[in-house]
């Protein structure tokens, strides 16, 4: 299986530290020390995920189309935990909207995890044969789940989407490792809005931050030294480490544990804060398009999210353009 196209999404209102100090009552140096992020995209009200997938998903399908693609896909699978509505899916939409005919389409949700679990399962959708071509896109819209006034979570989230073209042929991704323990669901939840409390308004994101912290590194470093040994890869011979962009001290701790050189490090959550899903996709994109990925480029992928859920995946980027 190949990597051929990659592309990504941004709202054009940039949130500043500056503009949530007087809701918060915080200050641009407390959320710089806390998380690095110094700046994030909010979509405005109106704007729906599906919004940012399509553009994304748009943008990687052009890089396709650049690199010699047809421009279609045999199947869409979207990763969010902020789909437009509870019911449909949000796929079925994205392919719609970009005339992709009556594909197949479907939601994926491992929260932050979610890019990694809709590459697996559009990997596997390859490689048995289901599908030629797969279009999957990560996108989340955090600020319509997270509660304004909360210090706690308010500053961490930015809205944003992520897309890669996948097409047989060619071993680009070599493995990925997946996990989940369904009895950390409190660590990250949303308590409201399901079958379990379906008329509760607590609709807002709830997070405990310490636990995730823990959790979130042991996880990372863990799953990337499992992808390591499946491929036979030492952390020496990692070119560049993807790590979902949730917080500064959650990827310096990570790559500490690994032993991963700083400049190993893919980085933009200082300017787009923790996208969820669609962290990993929008930093590879964002890094494709910086040149700091190169061909040849032994690259690990790896996510903590909510469920809990993590995974890692190895690849080797390819030449695109």
């Amino acid at each position: 299986m190949r990597i051929a196209g990659v592309g990504h999404a941004l709202p054009v209102r940039v949130v500043s530290n500056a503009d949530l100090v007087g809701t918060l009552d915080t200050s641009d140096e407390w959320i710089r020390s806390r998380s690095g992020i110094a700046t994030r995209h909010h979509v405005d009200p109106g704007t729906a995920t599906s919004d940012l997938a399509v553009a994304a998903g748009s943008h990687a399908l052009e890089v396709d189309r650049r690199g010699g693609g047809d421009g279609g896909v045999d199947l869409v699978v979207v990763a969010t935990t902020t789909p437009d509505r509870t019911c449909p899916a949000t796929a079925p939409l994205v392919a719609s909207r970009l005339d992709l005919g009556t594909v197949p389409a479907f939601d994926v949700n491992a929260v932050c995890s979610g890019f990694l679990y809709g590459l697996s399962t559009a990997a596997a959708m390859i490689r048995g044969g289901a599908a030629a071509s797969v279009l999957l896109v990560a996108a989340d819209t955090f600020s319509t789940i997270v509660d304004p006034t909360d210090r706690r979570t308010a500053f961490l989230f930015g809205d944003g989407a992520g897309a890669v073209v996948l097409r047989a042929g060619g071993d680009d991704l070599h493995e990925v490792t997946l996990g989940s323990d369904g009895g950390q669901e409190e660590l990250i939840v949303v308590p409201g809005g399901g079958s379990r409390e379906p008329g509760s308004p607590d609709r807002f994101f709830t997070m405990q931050g310490q636990a995730v912290y823990r959790h979130a590194v042991e996880r990372m470093a863990g799953s990337t030294s499992e992808v390591l040994e499946r491929v036979g890869w030492d952390i020496a011979d990692v070119d560049r480490f993807v790590g979902h962009q949730a917080n500064s001290r959650i990827l310096d701790a990570v790559a500490r544990r690994l032993g991963l050189p700083p400049e190993a490090l893919v980085v933009n959550l200082d300017r787009v804060g923790n996208t969820a899903a669609a962290s990993i996709p929008v930093a590879l994109s964002e890094a494709h398009e910086r040149g700091e990925l190169k061909s040849g480029h032994r690259v690990v992928l790896a996510a903590f999210g909510g469920g809990s859920t993590w995974g890692a995946a190895a690849l080797t980027w390819p030449s695109l353009d």
